[in-house]
């Protein structure tokens, strides 16, 4: 299994960016798939997650309304569109998966699968 994220760069506040999750080896349709970050100095936190059974989401407070989690099928790849970037966004993303229905399980960061990670830097 192999999760691939990508699309991270450096933009300024306010900006957008749409970072991919691509799977191999796992179809990402049938798990929850969630997004973390971890920023300099600060323990990885869960920022959005995508469950696999009713399709409903989970974001965490600060990013919600600016961001959004969503999938494409046919592609088995997740995506976070993160709108009204600020300084406080900045961080390593990573992507993670684990055989489970639910955002509960992923969002506990204890997966099976994660991503590489991609760096996001909010500056102007």
């Amino acid at each position: 299994v192999q999760l691939q994220a990508s699309g991270g760069g450096l933009v300024q506040p306010g900006e957008s960016l749409r970072l991919s999750c691509a799977a191999a080896g796992i179809t990402l349709d049938y798990y929850a798939v969630g997004w973390f970050r971890q920023a300099p100095g600060k323990e990885r936190e869960g920022v959005a997650c995508t469950n696999s059974s009713d399709r409903s989401t989970y974001y965490v407070d600060s990013v919600k309304g600016r961001f959004i989690i969503s999938r494409d099928s046919a592609k088995n790849t997740v995506y976070l569109q993160m709108y009204h970037l600020k300084p406080e966004d900045t961080a390593v993303y990573y992507c993670a998966t684990d055989h489970t229905s639910w955002c509960r399980s992923v969002i506990s960061g204890r997966n099976a699968y994660w991503g590489q990670g991609t760096l996001v830097t909010v500056s102007s």
